[in-house]
């Protein structure tokens, strides 16, 4: 799922709504000492904040009972003027934070400069920085803190700011109930900071600063009402306290409905505070009104969704808890069969962090074993939330892990790219992301590692149950089980051996009681075994594992009802359950190992009778009565009824039988012998010979009946042989059952896998169709001729305009080009390309077609994203167009030199340094020049000097300064003694010279030389 990862410590246990009021919620003393609680407010901001830290300030009440933290960029100086700007914004007093520092409502504390600051238990501290300037992130480490020590009394606000700090910290701060406020883009001066803030979908509200003070004390105030966020009820009545509970499992049906995922087996307290978050963001304060609210808005049950599955993680979250992973797993890695596979499973992986953080390890695990035994990585990483899945698969996260992560391990397995980190391929290659539900899907198999860190902690206590047997199936003998620093393994320390108790990082046990436990998998497609098997088959084993606790006092109640004599409980097979009484008279042990049998325990008088009984009792199904069976006593034979009855009533007490011994009243023998009555009569001893008669037929009776008895014992011995394979033959087919469960389960798990990575290769294949759509709309767009070759210059792919250079139909893919000819007027084609392949460098060229068009030719070496060499790439770029204009302005310049030396009058054009550009023949008759050297030379050092004149200067400037109106000159007369030539008076014109109306920055300058006077 997005299954929820909560933070390294647990955030406080909410209040049960249904059971009354709500306990102060966890935090530091502070938090816990009743009337004196109050929110901190972090006023976190960057660039442009303090224009909205005014407007914020201007809004609030003098006494809001509020504690205010500030909480901004500052550089590396020793002092700074942030608390003097803010007091005057605000009443309160306003102080820059000092280590031991304890907050109090209506103040406001600056963090100062160069530190970050933390709260413990109400009180500030200042920690010097580990980060260098420009990857420290103060924001995200206050509210950290500020979360874990106020919980749901922490509110912090993400004003104006660059960047994206305090987006990881305000996720911690709504993990732990706390309300969460963003700037309005649209307000801020810097809108970075507020719309990173916003795309984590946990911000309450998105307002203007001077709207969220009102907001802010109305949260304020159900705070204090409360004693604490939460739903609270009236206690009334029952009913009036169960109607919560019923909203929160119509809450979850309609989430199901919508998502198709079960939240009954999470924890209600979480649950129901999560959903309070929701339900203040839209003013709901009953809860079946917000029942009706989602159910006319289906777009809030995706968003409630969404914020059920806070993914509060990071990048080695718990760096010392990964220290002891991988000294942990360096054994592991090592004891793997060469060319074996290390696979891993992180279930709830929300963004990706932690799997990524995984598969770094693993790899700088295997680079210390080596990479000759040819291991390899398979870490397969599910949440129960898509748009988390996307992003991880992405793996591209913003420059803010930089705090997070290690620089050597930046450096290796990340590229920056945009201002963002991309995870390189060899990681991402390693990792398969899948939606995954542990509470109805089938778990992935042979795990050498298992990473479920603050997952159960979210979970009921049942649900947790059925998945620790879940993970222990799941593990290779021998894997580690890696959860998070709030969980235990309390009830199956059976399962798993504890390798760090403070980290809980665990190795799988062997253990018989496993595939017992398989059948109550959450995934199990088998049938449950039923609660009461039938009295004919239920097996021993089973039945003596009822006695004690309830089934005692079932037992005791169903005699008391009917039955004071001594009495058993037993089963069909007559094992005893259960005694009542004094029965020592009826039964006693059995010669041999012990055994609690009430067959072999009666004692001979009653073993027929009692056999006989049950036998009858369970073939007819009615109860069966002994009335005269007799045992013989210390005084004497003893007459006993004996009762067998088939007990009624609950569940565990179907199919036992109640066996009563109930003693009757005997007559005594021999009272004349002992003078206990009168001399017998004639009739008395007619009475005694019938009696001895009588008593002589009884005994050989009972010699025929020991007899047959003694021939049913040695059946029943039989019997009970044959039992006894039966019941092994049972066994043997029972542990057939289990291990074909085990291999179903199996085998569902394999399909699961395979479902996985077949989802995982459909987003590949879509992510590389669509690829391959921009790529080929990218090439057709640019209108260059491509064709892409392979080490040995065979064509693998070409764009549709290389037919214009030559003929190549999309049949040739695949055979080389040397059997193409081409209408170049160029024979090095090949040759230029196997260059490019040997040496690695490229070739570029300027080449025409027969047909007239020119091309630029560039011949590249093809390197894939691992820097490999796989061909190379042609590209030809149609420049026609750019050399026809090449030749027009060649054409055009030749024209200007013609007509330049027509004009018979001296002229020279001039650039803006006052250099010569062209001098016309004239010009260099007239002063002794010759015109090909003139050109690149200043003015003034032209005839010694002679042009160097001020007033030429001057007009000149004054054509140059495009600010000056006037675009010419005329007129202007020097005299001047020009080498070789003497002195000479000449009169000097000048033009701004125009291209298409605009200033070239170039002047023409003309002379007239006057005639000397005759």
């Amino acid at each position: 799922m997005k299954q929820p990862v909560p933070p390294a410590d647990a955030p406080p246990t909410p209040p049960n709504p249904a059971s009354g009021p709500a306990a102060a919620p966890a935090g530091g003393p502070r938090a816990r000492a009743g009337a004196n609680k109050f929110p901190v407010v972090a006023l976190c901001g960057s660039a442009g904040s303090l224009e909205a830290f005014e407007e914020f300030f201007g809004a609030l009440p003098e006494r809001s009972g509020l504690a205010f933290v500030v909480v901004t960029h500052l550089g590396p100086t020793p002092y700074s003027q942030l608390p003097q700007v803010l007091q005057n914004f605000t009443p309160l007093p306003v102080v820059e934070a000092t280590d031991g520092l304890r907050v109090r409502p209506n103040h406001v504390y600056v963090i100062p400069p160069d530190a970050d600051l933390s709260l413990l238990h109400g009180c500030l501290f200042l920690l010097r920085p580990t980060q260098p300037p420009g990857h420290r992130l103060p924001i995200n480490f206050f509210l950290e803190s500020l979360a874990k020590d106020a919980g749901p009394w922490a509110a912090c606000i993400i004003f104006s700011g660059l960047g994206a700090d305090g987006s990881a910290g305000l996720k911690a701060v709504m993990e732990n109930f706390g309300m969460v406020v963003a700037q309005d883009p649209a307000t801020a001066a810097f809108d970075a900071m507020p719309r990173a803030a916003l795309a984590t979908e946990f911000v309450d509200f998105a307002l203007a600063p001077a709207q969220m003070p009102t907001e802010l004390l109305a949260y304020a105030a159900r705070l204090q009402a409360s004693g604490g966020p939460g739903p609270r009820l009236p206690l009334t009545t029952a009913a009036a306290a169960a109607q919560p509970a019923h909203a929160l499992q119509k809450i979850f049906v309609l989430i199901r409905q919508r998502t198709g995922h079960d939240f009954s087996f999470y924890k209600r307290n979480t649950m129901f505070r999560r959903i309070e978050r929701r339900m203040n963001a839209h003013q709901i304060k009953e809860f079946a009104d917000y029942v009706r609210y989602l159910q006319h808005n289906p777009a809030e049950v995706e968003q409630l969704f969404r914020e059920l599955l806070i993914g509060v993680t990071k990048f080695f979250r718990d760096p010392a808890a990964f220290q002891s992973l991988q000294a942990h797993l360096q054994p592991l890695v090592l004891a793997k069969e060469p060319r074996s596979t290390v696979r891993v499973w992180a279930p709830g992986c929300s963004t990706g962090e932690e799997v990524y953080s995984l598969a770094m390890l693993l790899l700088e695990c295997l680079d210390a074993v080596g990479h000759s035994r040819g291991l390899k990585l398979q870490l397969f990483a599910t949440d129960i939330a898509p748009d988390a899945i996307d992003f991880a698969r992405a793996g591209r996260y913003p420059a803010t892990i930089a705090a997070d992560v290690p620089p050597e391990r930046l450096a290796r397995f990340f590229n920056l790219e945009d201002g963002h980190y991309q995870i390189r391929k060899e990681v991402r290659d390693t990792v398969v992301f899948a939606l995954h539900d542990v509470n109805k899907d089938a778990p992935f198999t042979k795990l050498d590692l298992l990473c479920c860190r603050n997952l159960l902690i979210y979970l009921s206590a049942e649900l947790q149950r059925n998945l620790l047997p879940v993970f222990h199936y799941a593990l290779r003998p021998g894997g580690i089980l890696f959860l998070g620093p709030s969980e235990n393994l309390t009830g199956f320390q059976d399962l798993f051996q504890p390798l760090d108790g403070k980290w809980k990082i665990s190795r799988r046990l062997e253990t018989t009681a496993l595939p017992t436990r398989l059948l109550n998998f959450p995934f199990s497609l088998s049938p449950r075994p039923p609660a009461a098997a039938h009295p004919a088959t239920m097996p021993s084993a089973a039945a003596a594992a009822r006695p004690g606790g309830p089934f005692a006092a079932l037992v005791q109640k169903n005699l008391l009802t009917a039955y004071t004599p001594p009495a058993v409980v037993i089963t069909p097979k007559g094992e005893i359950l259960y005694v009542n009484g004094r029965t020592g008279k009826y039964l006693e042990p059995a010669p041999g190992v012990g055994t609690l049998n009430l067959f072999e325990m009666a004692r001979d008088e009653l073993r027929v009778e009692l056999s006989g009984a049950v036998h009858q009792a369970l073939q007819t199904q009615k109860d069966v009565t002994v009335a005269r069976a007799r045992v013989a006593t210390a005084t004497g034979p003893q007459l006993v009824r004996l009762s067998v009855r088939h007990l009624e009533g609950p569940e565990a007490l179907a199919g036992l039988l109640l066996v009563a011994f109930e003693d009757q009243p005997t007559p005594r023998r021999g009272r004349r012998a002992k003078g206990e009555g009168p001399d017998e009569g004639p009739a008395a001893a007619a009475s005694r010979d019938a009696a001895a008669a009588l008593d002589q037929e009884l005994q050989y009776t009972k010699r025929r009946l020991q007899t047959t008895v003694e021939e049913m014992e040695s059946s029943l011995e039989e019997l009970k042989s044959a039992n006894e394979e039966l019941q092994s033959a049972n066994e043997e087919l029972q542990s057939t059952n289990e291990e074909a469960m085990t291999n179903k389960e199996e085998m569902q798990s394999l399909n699961e896998e395979l479902m996985t990575l077949n989802m995982q290769y459909l987003a590949k294949t879509e992510e590389f169709s669509q690829t391959a759509s921009d790529m080929k709309n990218l090439l057709d767009a640019t209108e260059i001729a491509i064709i892409f070759l392979d080490n040995n210059l065979t064509i693998k792919r070409f764009t549709p305009h290389v037919r214009d250079i030559i003929n190549l139909l999309p049949s040739d893919v695949g055979r080389p080009l040397a059997h193409f000819a081409s209408n170049l007027r160029y024979e090095h084609l090949l040759r230029d390309a196997q260059q490019v392949l040997d040496r690695l460098t490229s070739v570029e060229a300027n080449i025409q077609t027969t047909g007239g068009a020119w091309y630029t030719m560039r011949i590249l070496p093809y390197r894939s994203i691992d820097n490999y060499i796989n061909g190379a790439v042609l590209t030809f770029t149609d420049v026609t167009a750019l050399k026809q204009l090449e030749a027009q302005l060649q054409e055009t310049a030749r024209f200007a030199d013609s007509l330049q030396e027509a004009v018979p009058q001296p002229s020279v054009v001039l650039d803006a340094q006052l250099c010569v550009r062209l001098a016309n023949n004239a010009f260099a008759e007239a002063f002794g020049l010759v015109a090909a050297d003139v050109r690149g030379q200043p003015l003034a050092a032209l005839s010694g000097g002679a042009w160097n004149q001020p007033a030429l200067r001057a007009q000149l400037a004054q054509l140059l300064d495009l600010a000056h109106p006037h675009d010419q000159f005329d007129g202007l007369a020097l005299t001047a003694n020009f080498a070789g030539l003497g002195p000479r008076r000449v009169v000097l014109y000048g033009r701004r010279l125009l291209r298409q109306g605009q200033p070239t920055g170039q002047v023409l300058l003309g002379v007239e030389v006057p005639s000397p006077p005759a």
